[in-house]
């Protein structure tokens, strides 16, 4: 079966002339449907600049991303808007809800965005709602329900879509700890109960530890790469820690 996502020898410089800065040095990989991956790196070693690629919100100086198949290098400037909206899905730090409008609403913004039919949009929402545990909360606004809600409620609005690839760009930066394992025990429910393929970038060991297997960039290149296998989560994590002991820029909680 063809990959979700490939990459190959993605680079992106940034500048021209005498200043050129290398973000992405010499970039492949690929994520298989329903994988959940983690980017780990320091602070300048393209882990950001990586993601903005994947989400075409940056483009590469060099190389390919296929999405389903698809070369988004290719895509035109004018068609990438859409193309983003039915094939990516994104998780933020800050859920990003509506206040004015109902849980439900914020969720339906996702299919009204994407034009899709009147009659699907009551039915999908109820589905999603239901798997993400909110259904009861539906008709409330966002500063009625408790954060672990509005998570999932962001969530949801990020899948209703059955989007090709889901994005999480430090999705707990801005968590308490209790808060951070609800949305990772969220997220993780996502992969592995509804077969969602994650890309997710982040600093923290305890948030990579959730992924099935972790790429660490070191200058613009990969350094390494880590897989669970049949290690526990306490046993990955201590894996991640000692990598990042070797590249640096990694922090955590306790696990």
């Amino acid at each position: 079966m063809e990959p979700v996502l490939k990459l190959e020898h993605i680079q992106k410089y940034y500048g021209s002339g005498g200043s050129i800065t290398k973000a992405i040095r010499d970039i492949s990989f690929s994520a298989e449907a329903g994988e959940f991956l983690a980017i780990m790196g320091a602070s300048g070693s393209g882990k950001t600049t990586l993601l903005n690629c994947v989400s075409a919100i940056d483009t590469v100086s060099a190389g390919h991303i296929y999405l389903r198949g698809t070369d988004i290098t290719e895509i035109k400037p004018r068609d990438l808007a859409r193309f983003r909206r039915e094939n990516l899905g994104f998780v933020f730090q800050d859920f990003n809800l509506l206040d004015t409008l109902t849980i439900s609403e914020n969720i339906a913004l996702a299919l009204t965005i994407n034009k899709t039919p009147a009659k699907e949009v009551e039915p999908r929402i109820r589905d999603i709602a239901g798997k993400l545990n909110i259904r009861d909360i539906l008709n409330k606004y966002p500063y009625q329900v408790s954060g672990g809600q509005k998570q999932r409620c962001a969530c949801a609005r990020a899948i209703v879509n059955n989007p090709g690839l889901l994005l999480a760009d430090e999705p707990t930066g801005a968590l308490d700890s209790h808060s951070s394992q609800m949305l990772l025990s969220t997220i993780q429910s996502m992969n592995e109960q509804m077969g969602v393929t994650i890309l997710m970038v982040t600093h923290d060991a305890f948030t990579a530890s959730y992924a099935e297997r972790i790429l660490f960039l070191q200058d613009g290149e990969i350094f390494t790469e880590l897989r669970k296998g049949n290690d526990s989560r306490n046993g990955f994590f201590h894996k991640i820690l000692s990598v990042l002991t070797i590249i640096g820029g990694g922090q955590s909680h306790v696990c």
